[in-house]
């Protein structure tokens, strides 16, 4: 189907479903092994007290924060990738893969290092409390000194959505979630005993606690970004670098043309991450005078909530790919319309997810925590958030639609501006009266203004007219159909 875009022959609107269709699937596959393993990590975690699980959600919005920088480092890349591909110049493409990986190992380096300078104060400049601290600090530190591997992991699953190879990534984020599982379960808790009727059987434990967590986690990513770039470098069709399926030969070193476009594509993405991810460490400094019990319960709706989000990032990394191609193609038409499928499509799968999370706030909940007030805290939280997620589909995926042909400055500054002016304000009042309600009805409130923006800039075509600039290179050609 992908070579339907490349050819120019029109698309039906069955046609643009069924190929959405299969490129969202697997996405939304892999973006549901991701949360499971979120779901299984403060579900054990939970299980060893509410200090420990305060000491995870603590630092969990400052390691979005460096994870995400780097994962939308590699963004500048993957989409030059779905450009060239779109436009069937894969030698292109093979030479802005090797430039990533080159990039990948400097960028993450450079962010670990500063992740693991901070390790030690940063629960403090939280507002953490003495007893959580420690742990806190342990656990960013794990998380942010395999970074370096990890961006090479981000590159490598985000080359290959980009080519229109969702399968791979989706499995190896599968092999994650069973990786995590295993290996929490093995360092997390000690050794036990287990009775299974009259058989008496010894469970290995490395009784870690959170560090074990951090580790096993860790452990399951490492092994994953190795699969991942053995496979976009040495089997990966038409984008293979070594082994029998290369093609071609060239240089590792970084160019200036295509280190333009990606500073251009990921620079306001990782500002934008970062402005963001600030907002939400601000919302934890909010919510940390209201106790403990309120911290953990934020955090692990915060994780709960990802259940209803999932598919609407699934469609965003489809629409990223549907775009971009289509815009390397010279398809200006086309990507309108796979933008305007995706979003709606979006905004009906998170509408059911949202009522589906209402429904079961209260057993979804349990599941991370035996302590009533923490249940109690965050099913009010998550049905407070439920009324958002139509309109939180809408940022979603029109964020991605946008990312697809490379217009990223206007959206982030729509993103971060609206957390910061509309999200914080409203958390701010509302927290001390109302709790952690608050601060939710905020969240709430804020999503519903973001998607109303993000709405209005995909009706208006304005992102079409702001993307990656392609003259010079071979690919796209004007649309006779525009």
């Amino acid at each position: 189907m992908i070579k339907l875009i490349q050819s120019g022959a029109p698309l039906s609107l069955g046609q643009r479903l069924k190929l959405t269709a299969s490129l969202s699937w697997p996405a939304i596959m892999a973006q549901l092994s991701s949360i499971l393993m979120q779901y299984i990590d403060a579900a054990m975690v939970g299980r060893l007290g509410a200090s420990d699980s305060a000491a995870v959600g603590l630092v969990s919005t400052s390691l979005w924060l460096f994870w995400g920088t780097c994962s939308a480092a590699t963004m500048g890349f993957s989409v030059q990738v779905a450009h060239r591909v779109g436009a069937a110049d894969y030698s292109m493409a093979r030479s802005i893969l090797r430039q990533g990986i080159t990039s990948s190992i400097v960028i993450g380096a450079v962010v670990a290092l500063i992740g693991m300078a901070i390790a030690h104060p940063l629960p403090i400049w939280l507002g953490g409390d003495e007893t959580i601290n420690s742990k806190a600090s342990l656990y960013f530190m794990v998380f942010v000194a395999a970074l370096p591997v990890l961006t090479l992991n981000y590159l490598g699953c985000a080359v290959m959505r980009a080519s229109g190879n969702m399968k791979v990534p989706g499995g190896l984020n599968v092999m994650m979630c069973v990786l995590d599982v295993v290996f929490n379960f093995l360092l997390i808790f000690p050794a036990r005993q287990i009775d299974v009727g009259a058989v008496h059987l010894t469970v290995p434990g490395a009784g870690l606690g959170v560090l074990g967590a951090a580790l096993g986690t860790v452990a399951a990513e490492l092994v994953c970004a190795a699969l991942a770039l053995w496979y976009v470098t040495c089997r990966q069709r038409d984008l293979a670098i070594f082994g029998r399926r290369a093609s071609d030969q060239g240089s590792f070193r970084p160019r200036r043309k295509v280190m333009r476009n990606a500073l251009k594509v990921s620079a306001p993405m990782s500002l934008e991450h970062a402005v963001i991810c600030g907002a939400q460490i601000m919302v934890t400094v909010i919510v940390a005078p209201l106790g403990v019990m309120a911290i953990a319960a934020n955090s692990f709706a915060v994780t709960a909530e990802a259940l209803c989000y999932m598919p609407g990032y699934g469609l965003a990394d489809a629409a990223t790919t549907l775009t971009g191609q289509s815009y390397g193609a010279g398809r200006p038409a086309l990507a309108r319309q796979f933008g305007y499928l995706t979003v709606t499509l979006g905004m009906i799968v998170m509408t059911l997810m949202g009522a589906v999370l209402w429904v079961f706030a209260p057993a979804v909940m349990e599941l991370f925590s035996p302590v009533e007030e923490i249940c109690r805290l965050g099913s009010e939280a998550l049905r407070i958030e439920a009324w958002a997620e139509p309109m939180f589909a809408a940022s979603i995926v029109a964020y991605g639609v946008m990312v697809g042909v490379g217009d990223t400055v206007v959206p982030a500054v729509m993103n971060f501006s609206s957390i910061w002016l509309v999200r914080l304000p409203i958390a701010a009042l509302l927290a001390p009266t109302m709790g952690l309600a608050g601060v939710w009805t905020a969240m709430c409130i804020e999503l519903c203004f973001r998607g109303a923006i993000f709405l209005w800039r995909l009706l208006s075509g304005a992102w079409l007219r702001h993307g990656l600039d392609t003259s010079g290179e071979p690919g796209p050609q004007p649309d006779p159909n525009v």
